[in-house]
């Protein structure tokens, strides 16, 4: 008889993410290689806004997930991990809370949730209500993103936020399917900055490169000797 995936992860636990590079020497601060460290460049914002992550069991221990960047910068960020058979108990109880109104950030491409779909003046229309608006993002691969989707019936009641932007992704650790298809921290960025917190957004933006060139001169052995625009920015406001 197949064994169910979930019940199969807890009877035999997966190891830590192993690849190449998985030796190397890393910052237990921000995990990155030491000969790059991101530490120097980590700045906080306050927003409006907060983010819950559903993470997939496999993003976890991927050094090139950039979902925990969200919480390097913004403090009220939020990590769950999913698991089809055993939903989160905090978070079952966060989306109780009147306080908060969760949107979940998907694609508004299918016909079966059309009518949960709105656009960024419901996130405004909370906000004048004293609401937290909280962007709830499915980290993960596409493919995970949509199981995550589906199968969840605790986030079948809440309403749909696409993301409408004409933005390439910046990514450069892992090949997308498309230029179009933004990672984990590029859609936070955007998310920020289309719905008022124009600031933080541009902080996470400018962590987000500074993490990607440096992970990619790691990858490559090479020390970062002379900052790039977006890490002066970030070294400046930490002044």
């Amino acid at each position: 008889m197949p064994i169910d995936h979930d019940i199969a992860t807890s009877l035999y636990p997966r190891r830590e993410f192993k690849a190449r590079g998985s030796f190397v020497t890393r910052c237990p601060g921000c995990r990155l290689p030491t000969l790059n460290c991101l530490c120097p460049y980590r700045v906080t914002a306050r927003a409006e806004a907060s983010f819950w992550l559903l993470t997939h069991p496999l993003e976890h221990h991927k050094p090139t997930n950039t979902g925990r960047l969200i919480g390097d910068v913004l403090a009220t960020t939020e990590t769950f991990t999913w698991y089809r058979t055993a939903p989160d108990a905090r978070l079952l109880a966060l989306l109780d809370d009147s306080g908060y109104a969760p949107f979940i950030i998907f694609p508004d491409d299918q016909p079966d949730y059309a009518t949960r779909v709105v656009n960024m003046e419901a996130v405004q229309n909370v906000k004048q209500k004293n609401r937290i608006p909280v962007f709830i993002i499915l980290d993960g691969t596409w493919r995970q993103a949509r199981r995550i989707f589906r199968k969840s019936p605790y986030l079948d009641d809440l309403p749909i936020l696409a993301l409408n932007t004409q933005r390439q992704t910046r990514y450069r650790l892992r090949k997308p399917a498309s230029s179009t298809h933004l990672c984990t921290v590029e859609v936070a960025a955007e998310l920020l900055k289309q719905s008022g917190d124009v600031t933080a957004g541009a902080i996470l933006d400018d962590y987000f490169d500074a993490f990607n060139e440096s992970y990619a001169a790691s990858r490559g052995h090479h020390r970062i000797e002379t900052p790039s625009p977006a890490m002066l920015r970030l070294l400046i406001r930490r002044e």
